[in-house]
């Protein structure tokens, strides 16, 4: 098999799914910041014809469904070697938690690479399953996120265990 894609449709809007061979290489959002140019995705399948999608697929229906935490999916992102490291990083984070630029950064090669880590942050070409939306400002605020702010919160919120989210209501 060689490159190719479909297209999802999920509660935070239409997902495009990317695979090179048996590995997951790209989820991109409508109007994604870094997304490449879609002719080196190769033909659009249908997912029942693609183990891969539908696995994919099913994974990210069972997370946003609330039933999954984390993903079990083969991935071959394509990035130089420090994106590498940082999407390693991004991949130990839990879910429901958060980290900092500065704290990826600090475990990476110190706070000087820190402008770095937010490009490698947004250029991480699998959302979602890398969870770069775990990553805020400092102060603990909401800052770029590739497929837009909003969805960082939708994804954020979906995350936030029972007793915190029903915190916020009072």
């Amino acid at each position: 098999m060689t490159a190719r894609h479909t297209v999802i449709d999920t509660r935070i809007g239409s997902l495009t799914l990317v695979a090179e061979n048996a590995s997951v290489t790209g989820i991109y959002f409508p109007g994604h910041w870094t997304k490449p140019d879609d002719t080196a995705w190769g033909d659009r399948v249908d997912i029942p014809a693609d183990p891969v999608f539908e696995r994919t697929q099913a994974q990210l229906e069972e997370y946003f469904d609330g039933e999954r935490t984390t993903f079990d999916l083969p991935l071959a992102p394509v990035g130089n070697e420090f994106q590498q490291r940082v999407w390693e990083v991004l991949e130990r984070i839990p879910f429901g938690q958060t980290v900092t630029y500065g704290q990826i950064a600090a475990e990476i090669g110190g706070r000087t690479v820190a402008q770095m880590v937010g490009q490698a942050v947004g250029r991480n070409p699998v959302s979602i399953v890398i969870p770069c939306h775990r990553v805020v400002g400092a102060d603990g605020s909401l800052t770029g996120y590739a497929g837009g702010l909003e969805r960082k919160l939708i994804l954020l919120e979906l995350e936030e265990p029972p007793e915190i989210a029903a915190s916020k209501l009072f």
